[in-house]
């Protein structure tokens, strides 16, 4: 099953409802400031700044969150595997990397 909708990421949450990426499309820096410290929080640590939260979606062309483009096990595995989605993955049922991406409901719909 190919997903043509580039703001599905990988992993199967939907990008467009994604801080990140509505901060970028409306260049709102109090979002920014927001979703860094969120993000500093559920990661435990203080590295992410707002200036880093810059992304247009996983799959979509243009910037990305550094987490996104260089972190994400889940987005690496997909380009390694030539997969728009873990929705192509024969082992997307059994596999660790999507398992937390999945406990959100919107994800788990797109991809299982």
């Amino acid at each position: 099953m190919k997903m043509r909708n580039k703001l599905i990421g990988h992993c199967g949450l939907d990008c467009e409802q994604c801080d990140a990426r509505i901060a970028t499309m409306n260049n709102d820096d109090e979002l920014r400031a927001r979703t860094a410290k969120l993000w500093c929080e559920w990661n435990n640590t203080d590295e992410i700044r707002p200036e880093h939260i810059n992304c247009l979606g996983c799959r979509a062309e243009g910037v990305k969150t550094y987490f996104c483009a260089c972190l994400c096990e889940v987005r690496k595995c997909c380009i390694a595997n030539g997969f728009d989605t873990c929705a192509e993955c024969s082992d997307k049922d059994v596999c660790e990397k999507l398992a937390p991406f999945l406990a959100n409901e919107t994800a788990r719909k797109n991809i299982l």
